[in-house]
């Protein structure tokens, strides 16, 4: 009698990243199977578009073009939430925040508090290294227009919740960039058995909650900051500074500077 073929979860199957995330057993499983998944097939298409059709800028670059992991020490108090790879930033590089315009100012004020070993980031051979904080997003692939839909963000969300438990309990504080990361990161909290206060606040720049000990976990600090994009920076709705003190006030919360 022929054995029965065990085929496990496929990368293009919706369902994959509910799947797979929760058996991930340490970040270099998580991330490697992060990078395989192909479960919404209108991120799929527009990442390997754009990939196939570099600006002229890029044109010697061989785009990255998958699904981008998050980057930084498996052992970071601090976790930084984004949105989602810029289709010419970590779409490109396949690191997050590496090659646009975000990228400059989060890591010019992240090398400002002393979380990071340069101010730049322009690929993923560079040499830049984090020192206690993670970054990454809910949403793993460059979306058309920057926006990914409601849908794609829920399918993502295993991701996201593999990571922060892999970080917990040395996790001690969150920074959600945006209202995007904020809507995406309190429910996973919430799933993960912290209590949220209700109604859960909106996100505001400079919003901070303290999340109490429960369980083995201690307290966490999630604070929110306007996301460093190009347009917020260029109106002055986030500046250099703000950026840097909301960081040096998260980097506190987290135990990684005085304050």
């Amino acid at each position: 009698m022929n054995e029965a073929v065990v085929v496990g979860p496929l990368p293009d199957d919706g369902g994959f990243p509910a799947r797979v995330a929760p058996g991930c057993g340490e970040f270099a499983e998580l991330d490697a199977q992060v990078a395989r998944c192909r479960a919404c097939p209108r991120l799929v298409a527009w990442r390997e578009h754009v990939g196939a059709h570099p600006r002229a800028a890029f044109r010697d670059w061989e785009y990255w073009a998958r699904p981008v992991p998050g980057f930084g020490p498996s052992d970071a108090a601090l976790a930084i939430v984004g949105l989602a790879p810029a289709a010419h930033g970590g779409n490109r590089t396949g690191r997050m925040f590496t090659g646009d315009a975000s990228g400059d100012a989060l890591f010019a004020a992240l090398h400002a508090v002393g979380l990071a070993s340069r101010p730049t980031a322009t690929h993923r051979g560079d040499g830049l290294e984090l020192y206690g904080v993670r970054i990454t997003a809910p949403v793993h692939c460059a979306p058309p227009d920057n926006k990914p839909t409601p849908a794609e963000r829920r399918t993502c969300r295993p991701w996201l919740a593999a990571e922060l438990a892999l970080l917990d309990p040395g996790l001690r504080a969150v920074v959600a960039l945006g209202s995007f990361g904020w809507q995406a990161l309190l429910p996973v909290l919430g799933d993960a058995g912290w209590p949220l206060p209700r109604p859960r606040p909106a996100f505001g720049h400079g919003v901070e909650l303290t999340l109490p000990a429960t369980g083995g976990r201690r307290e966490l600090h999630v604070l929110g900051c306007y996301h460093p994009s190009q347009r917020n920076m260029f109106t002055g709705r986030l500046t250099p500074e703000m950026l840097v003190d909301l960081l040096t006030r998260a980097a506190g919360r987290a135990g990684l500077v005085a304050g």
